[in-house]
């Protein structure tokens, strides 16, 4: 009877996706009209595996950018333990793939990954046959983890998080994410609150841990100060007091824009970089800008030959870069009902870290900077340049706050080699 029920509900959510085929495609051309990089590759969107691609893998899914960053430093370190063993790492946009080749280059194979159609997902499996799957975070899709089940290939999800709003949607969708999440071999989750709710979610408890979260762990480069260095002075921002709004979000750049417009009539000389999750939007940020009577150039642009109240960050895998010309970040996703970005970069960096009220993507990280005295939350434009404008003409202030982020973020580390041990754990030699 079991076995009926889990057959009859994939089936009616084949039956959905079939219905959805026409309006996926649909979507996907029009967004590669918005960002050209989507019209590449697009036969590996339906399960076409490039020819280089080797069979056999460790395949790791790591989705977008922050998950390709976060997963690159345990990719590296199994690949210096395994070097026997080849890697695939896929992604399913373009600011991920292209994490993915800055940090990992030839050393994994890489594609996107196919989307939940059975047709798609068997045509990637028969070609790839991986040893082992491995998902970051949230990426559960039904067809794909039933499918290699069903194929004997173990199914891992690690650095896995589950918000309260998200494991509310997963409850009315119980009929669906019990059977999928039940096939998981091991779910190794950020806290024990998202622990909890993947067990509340019906996932027997010896199948879940908490093993922190493998961001904390983020290891700057090497040449991060030099690049800042000569990119300070490429922005001819050497004696300016400076301010970033990070991973930024439509519907919070006219706040930002209006905060940045109540501090410089107190710091003339304020310089705001203005970084959009999507770089391809620096364009219309610049309009916006301008539409303020404010000047503005791209981060991506030659040597400064003038002085701009704003600049607008183009350039994929340049965050950290443009973190480090800062006084004071403010995490982007936070004033709209996008749940909020990774607060983990700005601290690692030793900067005193505001951010909006909607912080459920990372809400365990965030009440962790709090109680420390490293994070403010702001509601408004108002409230926003009222504290960034307080941290700016206090230096020991935003040095304190600073100090306390990184504090933070050292002593939450250890992540990775806890979910490699893990993972060695749980691959058949």
């Amino acid at each position: 009877m079991r076995y009926l029920s889990i057959f009859l509900t994939l089936s009616f959510y084949k039956f959905l996706l079939w219905l959805a085929l026409p309006i996926v495609y649909l979507r996907l051309l029009m967004r590669a009209r918005r960002e050209p990089a989507y019209a590449a590759r697009r036969g590996e969107r339906f399960g076409r595996v490039p020819d280089g691609v080797k069979p056999g893998a460790i395949w790791f899914h790591t989705v977008s950018a922050g998950e390709s960053i976060a997963a690159a430093p345990l990719i590296s370190k199994m690949l210096g333990s395994m070097p026997q063993q080849n890697f695939l790492v896929t992604t399913m946009t373009p600011t991920g793939s292209e994490q993915v080749l800055q940090r990992l280059g030839d050393s994994v194979d890489h594609c996107y990954a196919p989307y939940d159609f059975t047709f798609a997902v068997r045509r990637f499996l028969r070609k790839t046959q991986p040893r082992m799957l491995v998902l970051m975070e949230t990426e559960i899709w039904p067809n794909l983890i039933m499918q290699a089940e069903a194929q004997g290939i173990p199914v891992m999800l690690i650095n896995a998080r589950m918000s309260e709003r998200s494991a509310r949607g997963y409850q009315r969708m119980s009929w669906l994410s019990r059977p999928v999440l039940g096939v998981i071999k091991h779910i190794a989750c950020q806290s024990p609150e998202h622990m909890q709710r993947f067990i509340d979610l019906g996932v027997d408890a010896q199948k879940v841990s908490a093993l922190g979260s493998v961001k904390y762990d983020l290891q700057l480069p090497q040449n991060l100060l030099k690049q800042a260095s000569l990119l300070k002075a490429q922005l001819n921002l050497r004696t300016r007091p400076v301010w970033i709004a990070a991973s930024t979000h439509p519907g919070e750049e006219e706040q930002i824009i209006r905060a940045h417009l109540l501090l410089r009539a107190q710091l003339p000389e304020l310089c705001l970089l203005l970084v959009p999750r999507h770089p391809h939007r620096a364009g219309d940020i610049g309009a916006l800008v301008k539409q303020h009577n404010l000047s503005w150039r791209a981060s991506s642009e030659g040597p400064a030959t003038g002085v701009y109240d704003v600049i607008v960050g183009d350039v994929m895998g340049q965050l950290l870069t443009l973190y480090s010309l800062a006084d004071v970040a403010f995490v982007g996703g936070s004033l709209v009902e996008h749940g909020g970005h990774n607060p983990i970069e700005p601290g690692l960096l030793g900067l005193p870290i505001v951010a909006g009220p909607a912080d459920f993507n990372f809400a365990e990280v965030v009440a962790q900077l709090s109680e420390a005295g490293a994070y403010k939350k702001v509601a408004s434009a108002d409230e926003l340049a009222e504290v960034v404008g307080d941290l700016l003409a206090d230096v020991a202030k935003r040095e304190l706050m600073g100090s306390k982020a990184l504090s933070v973020v050292k002593s939450n580390g250890g992540a990775t080699q806890r979910t490699l041990a893990l993972l060695d754990s749980q691959i058949e030699r």
